[in-house]
Parts: C-alpha cells; structure tokens; sequence
C-alpha cells in the first residue's frame, strides 16, 4: 500500500495550473525496491532526438508501456509501448486512486547522473487531448524539477522530487506552462520517472 498522508500533500496555488505534490506517496523501503527492479527489467533505449536542426542522441534513457499498442509521438520521436507487466499495474492502479484518472500509457526515463537531463517542454501532444493529467512518479536519486509560465515569467516553481513522490499536473498546466530536469555538476546517482498518461 502507499504511504500517502493527507498532511503532507503539497497544493501550488498558481494561475492556470493545478499542480499537487506527495513527498511520501511510497515509503522509502518500497520505493527503493521499485528502483532496482525497474532497472533492471525495463527494456530502456536510447533513441535520437533533433534539436535546431540538430540530431544527438536524448541524454537520458526511455521506455513506454500501455494498452491499445497506441503509439506515442514527441519531438520526432515515435515509441511503441510495451504491454504492462505486474509492478507498472501496481504503481498505475496506486496513482489512479488519488488522481481518480484512469490513465492508458506511462512514458519511463532514466537519469542515469547529473549529466543526464530533460529540456524546457510541456506534455502538449495532440494524443494528449484537452487538459491532460500528468501523474508523475519518482524513484532514486532526487532531481531538481523547474516549471515555468509561459507568459508570466515571475510565475516559476523549483521543487526536490523526492524518492516515492508524486507531482500531479492538471487542469490547464500543459498549455500555459513548461517544465524541466535540468542537468546538474553534483555527484548524484540514478533516477527512474514515470509519467502516467491517457492517449487518445
């Protein structure tokens, strides 16, 4: 079971955004035991991804799962998901008791060190639909998260994602604001990600 408590729920009042933070949605026994066992079942690749003309490989390590065999699409890059197995149904079933969504795909990173990042971007994909929920699950090292309004520059968030948390990003989040890992010169281990997701 998740340890989730009510007191330690995080809720950011901004505008156009619905974003809640859980530091403690699994405890740290169970979190730890997640980790290892993602790293080494999930089958990750590493795929090329172009950027002002050009093409590098992403520095960080990926891996989709869903139902339907929906593909997912972002910066040029197509990934075909894997059918879910027992740990990734648990995470999912545990995340969609809270969020009261039931999501279809989960995008996996890995953030193997510091070097490792995620650039300025919001999850806007057409497959996304209207208003997506982004329910986004951390294991390993903790990272720095930047979100940022597009139009509000003031507007901005810096938050520790936590091993076991949880960031939830709702309502009009994916339209008016963008987010990032950015890369970091600390000595830091691995990360594992979760972005649960609904493909339309």
């Amino acid at each position: 079971m998740s340890s989730l408590f009510p007191a330690e729920k995080v809720v950011f009042s901004v505008p156009n955004a619905e974003i809640e933070y859980h530091p403690h949605f699994f405890d740290e026994e169970q979190s730890n035991v997640f980790f290892t066992q993602l790293l080494s079942e999930v089958p990750w690749q590493q795929d090329d991804i172009t950027v002002f003309g050009m093409t590098h490989p992403q520095p960080r390590l990926t891996a989709l799962f869903g139902n339907e065999g929906k593909p997912y699409s972002y910066s040029n890059i197509v990934m075909h998901p894997h059918k879910w197995n027992p740990l990734m149904l648990y995470i999912k079933n545990e995340i969609e008791q809270i969020s009261n969504v039931s999501f279809t795909t989960v995008l996996l990173n890995l953030y193997r060190d510091g070097k490792d990042s995620n650039g300025w971007h919001a999850d806007n994909e057409k497959e996304l639909g209207t208003n997506p929920t982004i329910a986004s699950v951390s294991f390993g090292a903790e990272r720095v998260f930047h979100l940022q309004h597009n139009f509000i520059k003031e507007e901005k968030i810096k938050l520790t994602l936590e091993n076991g948390s949880l960031l939830l990003m709702k309502g009009e989040t994916q339209h008016f604001w963008k987010h990032q890992i950015p890369k970091t010169t600390k000595p830091i281990g691995p990360r594992i990600n979760l972005t649960f997701r609904i493909i339309r």
